[in-house]
């Protein structure tokens, strides 16, 4: 239920009526912003730049007298070196001289197009070939690849359509890019529409057709249907892979049924497949997850007695897991071991454990572990490093914490927003806000974007040195239609919280009528933010009041009732609200 103050309270409490400020109607206009100056949120199209094309290239169209060959000898040259639009120009060329082009070059041409997300060029390269070639399946196939990894599945159909006009039957390749693409986006309804037309067509699925549909059913938790689909990919005379099989294993798991899982993961020998040590590792992931140790113990041991040898992916769940479990002295054999066995730990291996040092306060040990993968060839990822930064933050090592963040970009693991949130916080908490800004200031030129944490600490970090007015400025940028990152419930609480602790509580319900407006459903913390800031601003009995309407209309929780009663003791007013709900 979301509920505006005017709504609920109109007797007692209107904005400008509670506490009447004599300079308080502030501008918002902050001198603080996230947003990038250099950037344009314009969408309007801009030119191409002019071509350029290689000396080899300007010398051989010199000649006007070039043959075929000539063409489509530059043709592959270029389409082979990747200069795709070097190739469309000699591809116009050679069509407006009667050649024809080749559809082989072609297809590949349209590939590179949308490798490089270059739509329009790669339906151009389509036209020619339509035009003044012959197209074929494989090349239809590319274009509509094309626009559903494009997202533009209306365009893929638009394609499909055209190609059947034209007089080419789709294969069971069209119909998967399809369903590939429908079921990787969630559309599973929609998937399964475009498999009856497979079927319609007279055109015989594959085992990838029925493997990806078999994949999109398990994860929107359809595992009986599923299950039916490889009933019927069976009974149609194909033969499941181990994809295939994996895809159920997989349901399995996630559906907790673990047993069965195991049953069936050794029924699969029978069925002329034998698992592999993806099948092994998902169900092993699913039992340490659960805590059922001795049944991955018994897991790992068939594992080597079917001849299946655990791979990296293996060890890292046992380390992942030993490590949840505070068992990080065991996760470090287990790490030994990996390597006696002759495996490279990766960063999956390596992560939990420096995570685990971090969470114990063991910082030395994180920061040689760390140092330890880079003199084993293992370069750690931001994640590492970022783990490792905030620990150092938290414990109050945040100049060795910025020596560190200094090195990544040399080390070649260059800071992501993540790194410059932390240290932003933690210089600011140190009382370095020039350093902080600076931070935010230098991600953006690096060009970083600023996520919705960096807007919610910056707000957090102004609200509490008292720089409300700022941390309204930025709220505001959040707001405008163009930015990438609206604010959140999170947000807005942090805003009120500033506002109340400033005793600026006009402003703090004009504030919540604004969230309302903007489709941002108050929460708990919110209604109980501005109670208490109406109670530390002197109108205790109001505060209670409004707390018990709240109270009323399940809007807060008793707990929070009782813990807002001992704050702003009522006893006289509320005692008989207390007896009634046995607080």
């Amino acid at each position: 239920m979301t509920i505006t103050f005017a709504e609920l309270f109109p007797h007692c409490l209107s904005p400008g009526t509670l506490i009447k400020h004599t300079s308080h109607s502030h501008r918002t206009c902050s001198v603080v912003s996230c947003r990038n100056p250099n950037n344009s949120h314009d969408k309007t199209s801009i030119n191409p730049p002019r071509l350029k094309l290689s000396a080899e290239a300007q010398t051989q169209l010199q000649s006007s007298d070039l043959k075929e060959t000539h063409f489509t000898k530059l043709l592959n040259r270029s389409c082979k070196a990747g200069k795709f639009n070097e190739s469309l120009y000699f591809l116009e060329c050679m069509v407006n001289k009667g050649y024809k082009p080749d559809v082989v070059v072609c297809t590949k041409l349209i590939k590179g197009f949308f490798d490089s997300r270059n739509v329009g060029r790669a339906v151009r390269v389509m036209e020619i070939l339509e035009s003044h070639g012959e197209p074929d399946v494989f090349a239809y196939n590319a274009l509509i690849s094309g626009f559903c990894k494009a997202n533009q599945i209306e365009s893929a159909n638009r394609v499909l359509n055209r190609m059947r006009a034209r007089g080419f039957t789709p294969d069971v390749v069209t119909y998967n890019i399809l369903i590939g693409s429908l079921c990787s986006r969630g559309k599973l309804g929609l998937a399964l529409q475009v498999f009856d037309e497979l079927l319609e067509d007279n055109c015989k699925p594959s085992v990838i057709t029925y493997t990806i549909l078999i994949e999109a059913t398990v994860l929107q938790g359809g595992l009986n249907e599923a299950m039916k689909l490889l009933d019927e990919m069976l009974s149609g005379g194909l033969k499941p892979d181990m994809y295939t099989y994996n895809a159920i294993v997989r349901g399995l798991c996630r559906e907790g049924m673990l047993n069965r899982a195991l049953e069936f993961i050794r029924s699969l020998p029978e069925k002329g497949c034998t698992p592999d040590v993806i099948s092994y590792n998902m169900l092993l992931r699913a039992l340490l997850n659960r805590g059922k140790w001795d049944e991955g113990e018994k897991l790992v041991s068939e594992m080597y007695s079917r001849g299946c040898e655990p791979n990296v992916v293996t060890y890292s769940i046992l380390i992942s897991s030993l490590c949840r479990e505070s068992k990080v002295d065991e996760a470090v054999n287990v790490l030994k071991l990996m390597i006696e066995r002759g495996l490279s730990p990766d960063t999956y291996s390596y992560d939990p454990l420096i995570s685990a040092f971090c969470r114990e306060g063991r910082l030395d040990v994180a920061i040689e572990f760390l140092d330890h993968t880079v003199s084993t060839g293992c370069m750690p990822d931001i994640v590492n490093y970022n783990t490792l930064l905030s620990a150092l933050c938290k414990n109050g090592n945040a100049d060795l914490a910025m020596e560190i963040f200094e090195k990544l970009g040399k080390i070649g693991c260059p800071p992501d927003v993540s790194s410059y949130n932390t240290m932003f916080s933690a210089l600011w908490s140190n009382g370095d806000r020039t350093r902080a800004l600076g931070m935010v200031l230098e991600m953006i030129k690096n060009g970083i974007d600023p996520d919705e944490i960096t807007y919610n600490s910056l707000i957090s970090c102004l609200c509490r040195d008292g720089m409300v007015n700022e941390a309204i400025g930025l709220l505001g940028d959040m707001e405008i239609e163009s930015s990438d990152f609206k604010p959140t419930v999170i947000t807005y609480n942090i805003v009120m919280l500033g506002l109340c602790k400033a005793h600026r509580m006009d402003e703090a319900i004009d504030l919540l009528d604004r969230m309302v407006e903007r489709e941002c459903k108050p929460n708990e913390t919110t209604y109980v933010l501005m109670i208490e800031g109406i109670g530390f601003a002197g109108w205790r009995e109001v505060a209670m009041e409004l707390a018990n309407s709240l109270l009323e209309l399940d809007v807060i929780s008793r707990d929070a009732f009782k813990r807002l009663n001992k704050t702003f003791p009522m006893l006289d007013v509320y005692k008989e609200v207390a007896r009634a709900g046995n607080l």
